[in-house]
C-alpha cells in the first residue's frame, strides 16, 4: 500500500491536518489507538480573551478568522452540528477587576470582542457581587462529537487504522517510509501526549497537565452564556452543564479522580448557589509547553517525519493555523512561524 502520508493520532491536530491533505488531494492513512483523550475531554471552547489578565490571545483574531471556517465547512461535509455560539461572561471579583476591565476594552486588538458597558444584571443562582463583563464572538466545538464523526468518516473511506503506531516498525530509504506494509513519503505525529514515547520527538520539553471536568445537572441554573469564574460553568443544554477545570502536574493519567472531583465542588460553591447533582466526570493529559506555544516542524535528522502538538488549551482556535503552516511548509517550502517552529528547542 502507497499513500503520501501516514498521520499518527486523530485529535483537533490530526484533523486539521487530514483536512489540508485532502484538501490537495493527497492519501493519508491515519494511526489512532484511542490512547490520548485530551481532544475527546476538552471544553472546546474558542475565545481570544485571556480572562486571567485580559490580554489578547496569542494570534487570536487570524486563528478565529480561519478556524471558524473551517469548523462550518467540516458541519456542511459530514451533515453534523459542531459548533455553538455563546456569550462569555467573566465573573468580576472587586472594583479593581471593572477598571482593569474598562482599560483592556479599550485596547484596538480586544475592542472589537469585548463589551465595555460593565453588567449588573442578577442572575439567578450566580454569585456576581460586582457584575460581569461580557466577551462577544465566543463558542464552543463539541470535540468529542466531532471526533467521533471524523473517525467514522475515516473509517468509511478506508483510510485509518485503529492500533498502537510502531516506531520500531519503520525503515527509510531516500525519498520513502516503508512502515510495515505501507509505503508513505512522509509521516506526521499528531500524538499529544503520546509524543513523549515518541523515539523521533520525545526531546521536545512537553509538559503533561491533567484536566478534570464534571458535568452537573442544575435544574434551578438558568444560563445561555459561558459562566468564567473560579471554574468556568459550559451551558449544554436542558440545564446541563460542564464544569472546569483542574490543572494536575504530578499526575499523568486519564483517569478521574476523586481529588478533581472534591476541587471542582469547592470552586464551585464559590461560584453558583443552587442545587445540582453529578452526571459525569472525565479526565485528559493536556499536551503543554513553557513557552505557551504549539510544538510544529521536521526532524532535525530525518526530514520525513515531522511533528504537530502542544496546542494546549486554545486547540479549537489554533489546530487549523498550525496545520495550514505545517502543510504549507512540508508541500510548498514556506517558512514556518518561528514562535511555534521546533528548531527553537534544536540547540
Amino acid at each position: 500500500m502507497k499513500v503520501d502520508y501516514i498521520v499518527v493520532g486523530l485529535g483537533l491536530a490530526g484533523i486539521a491536518f487530514v483536512e489540508e491533505l485532502i484538501a490537495a488531494n493527497k492519501t493519508v492513512l491515519v494511526f489512532e489507538d484511542h490512547s490520548q483523550t485530551s481532544s475527546l475531554v476538552a471544553g472546546g471552547v474558542y475565545n481570544p480573551v485571556v480572562l486571567k489578565r485580559f490580554t489578547p490571545v496569542w494570534n487570536g483574531a487570524a486563528q478565529l478568522a480561519l478556524a471558524l471556517p473551517f469548523y462550518r465547512a467540516l458541519e456542511k461535509k459530514l451533515a453534523e452540528k459542531f459548533d455553538v455560539t455563546f456569550s462569555t461572561k467573566k465573573v468580576f471579583k472587586s472594583i479593581e477587576d471593572q477598571n482593569n476591565w474598562f482599560a483592556a476594552s479599550d485596547k484596538p486588538l480586544l475592542a472589537p470582542f469585548m463589551n465595555p458597558k460593565i453588567s449588573k444584571e442578577s442572575v439567578n443562582g450566580v454569585i456576581a457581587h460586582y457584575g460581569f463583563g461580557e466577551v462577544l464572538g465566543t463558542g464552543r466545538i463539541d470535540t468529542e462529537k466531532l471526533i467521533q464523526h471524523y473517525r467514522k468518516y475515516l473509517q468509511d473511506k478506508a483510510s485509518i487504522q485503529f492500533e498502537k503506531f510502531d516506531y520500531n516498525a519503520l525503515k527509510f530509504a531516500k525519498n520513502t517510509i516503508q512502515y510495515k506494509t505501507i509505503e508513505a513519503q512522509k509521516i506526521v505525529f499528531c500524538e499529544g501526549f503520546g509524543v513523549k514515547q515518541n523515539p523521533f520527538f520525545n526531546y521536545l520539553p512537553l509538559k503533561e497537565a491533567k484536566g478534570e471536568l464534571l458535568t452537573i445537572h442544575a435544574p434551578k441554573l438558568a444560563i445561555d452564556f459561558l459562566l468564567k469564574s473560579t471554574v468556568f460553568v459550559l451551558p449544554l443544554g436542558n440545564h446541563y452543564y460542564k464544569v472546569g477545570a483542574t490543572f494536575n502536574w504530578k499526575d499523568k493519567t486519564s483517569i478521574p479522580s476523586e481529588e478533581g472531583k472534591e476541587e471542582l465542588v469547592e470552586k464551585l460553591k464559590k461560584v453558583i448557589t443552587v442545587p445540582y447533582t453529578i452526571i459525569n466526570q472525565t479526565a485528559g493529559v493536556r499536551p503543554t509547553v513553557k513557552d505557551r506555544r504549539p510544538l510544529v516542524g521536521v526532524h532535525p535528522i530525518q526530514q520525513q517525519l515531522a511533528v504537530l502538538n502542544g496546542l494546549g488549551t486554545r486547540g479549537v482556535m489554533i489546530a487549523p493555523t498550525v496545520a495550514k503552516n505545517l502543510f504549507n511548509h512540508l508541500e510548498k517550502g514556506t517558512p514556518l512561524a518561528i514562535e511555534i517552529d521546533i528548531k527553537r528547542f534544536n540547540s
